[in-house]
């Protein structure tokens, strides 16, 4: 079969939620742009479910926020930590200065498929399902496009700019040889759900106690619990047994006892392997990473997400322009860097400092937990848990939508891409 051959002036690598978001503001923004998803949907373990209110604004901005809203949804004011006996409120978004200062709880697969619907409005979006990049293409040292491996066999995508928004492991960063340094994670989670029933408690929370810590997640009609392990030490737990497992989650959710017989085997506990890194150069000639492709998070915080759109949006408000006149150059890209790099750095360390001050001493600790000085002094005045709120919610120099809207499409999902063998 024939090598496919499509011109477009953006090829992304990779349908989460940095590359739908992306790919949206490209097109709406009249530069022509495909989307390659390697997966034939959108349904993923580990995709996050939080939307944090950074990204709700850029949704009020594109002038969708209402029907996002209008999707099921829960929405979450507060956030809720046990240490030991003692429960507190670690953030309160109430007062965040925001449409909605709250952070929404949609399954990520709903989230991404809104987005996708929203980029097939305009005529220059194209979203291309089981379509695995497996390769760059280099012309004398710069690359100009993907090759990808399709149900109708290989295509390649020639592009100005490929987007690597391909996730941890990126194969788009792979080939392009960028470095990546690594800081670390103590920490895997074990990830399973747990059916909800109309007594529990209604807060999404989070234990710790010396050597747990467990977060559950209030989804309507079950929780999403996540059993944070040592880094490498999934065998070990599942050598010790699943009755020793249920018996642990029973202690850690003692509403929810009477329901742990329902993890019947190890295949319904997925492990999560958590990885903390970022590349020292996110580009090169032709190529540009952002999200978990630029800056793999820990799941401190819930941020991976929103700091992956907030990529998204400020690489859109630089590269819109040159895409569509044609006239990119390294500058464009190496200045999406250095707008998102220091948020990037500032909330990589954030979660560092949060990995060893609460998370090192509860996985390894032993006795009672102590709670950390800075929750403490959360419980004694209020007014302290704006900041993380802040943190967590907005995020550092949160993105604004600045590219202008070109014109739709009369039908959804009509396409002008030149597509040629």
């Amino acid at each position: 079969m024939p090598t496919r051959t499509i011109d477009v002036q953006c090829c992304i690598s990779g349908g989460g939620p940095a590359g739908i978001v992306l790919g949206l503001l490209l097109a709406r923004a009249g530069v022509e742009v495909m989307v390659l998803e390697k997966h034939a949907d959108f349904l993923r373990d580990f995709r996050g479910d939080t939307i944090h209110p950074s990204t709700l604004e850029v949704l009020n901005e594109l002038g969708i926020l209402d029907e996002f809203l209008a999707r099921p949804h829960q929405e979450v004011s507060r956030l809720k930590a046990q240490f030991g006996d003692e429960s507190f409120t670690v953030a309160d978004f109430s007062h965040l200065p925001v449409r909605c200062p709250f952070i929404v709880l949609m399954p990520q697969w709903h989230f991404l498929d809104f987005l996708a619907d929203q980029g097939r409005r305009y005529p220059t979006f194209r979203l291309m399902m089981r379509s695995e990049v497996v390769d760059l293409i280099d012309d004398k040292g710069r690359i100009a496009g993907v090759r990808a491996e399709t149900p109708d066999g290989t295509l390649d995508v020639r592009a100005p700019l490929v987007i690597g928004a391909d996730g941890r492991h990126s194969v788009v960063r792979d080939r392009a040889g960028l470095e990546v340094r690594t800081l670390g994670a103590p920490m895997d989670v074990l990830w399973f759900e747990l059916p909800r029933a109309f007594s529990d408690p209604a807060d999404t929370m989070g234990r710790f106690d010396a050597g747990h810590i467990f977060i559950m997640i209030n989804r309507t009609d079950y929780w999403q619990c996540g059993f944070v392990i040592p880094k490498g030490s999934a065998e070990t737990v599942r050598a010790n047994g699943l009755p020793a497992f249920r018996v642990r989650i029973a202690e850690l959710a003692p509403f929810a006892a009477g329901r742990v017989g329902g993890l019947a085997d190890w295949g319904s506990i997925k492990l999560l392997t958590v990885g903390v890194d970022r590349l020292r150069s996110w580009y090169r000639p032709g190529i540009l990473c952002i999200g978990d492709a630029a800056h793999t998070m820990s799941p401190v915080g819930g941020v991976g997400i929103n700091l992956a759109i907030q990529d998204a949006v400020a690489a859109a408000n630089i590269l819109a322009a040159p895409l569509r006149e044609n006239r990119l150059t390294g500058t464009d890209l190496r200045a999406v860097q250095e707008r998102r790099e220091w948020p990037t750095r500032f909330t990589q360390a954030a979660q560092v400092f949060v990995q060893n001050r609460v998370v090192n001493p509860a996985l390894f600790g032993k006795g009672k937990f102590k709670p950390p000085l800075l929750v403490r002094l959360m419980k004694r005045f209020p007014i302290l848990r704006r900041i993380p709120a802040h943190l967590i919610g907005m995020g550092i120099r949160p993105e604004h939508v600045h590219t202008r809207e070109a014109a739709r499409s009369g039908g959804m999902g009509r396409q002008p891409l030149r597509d040629g063998a």
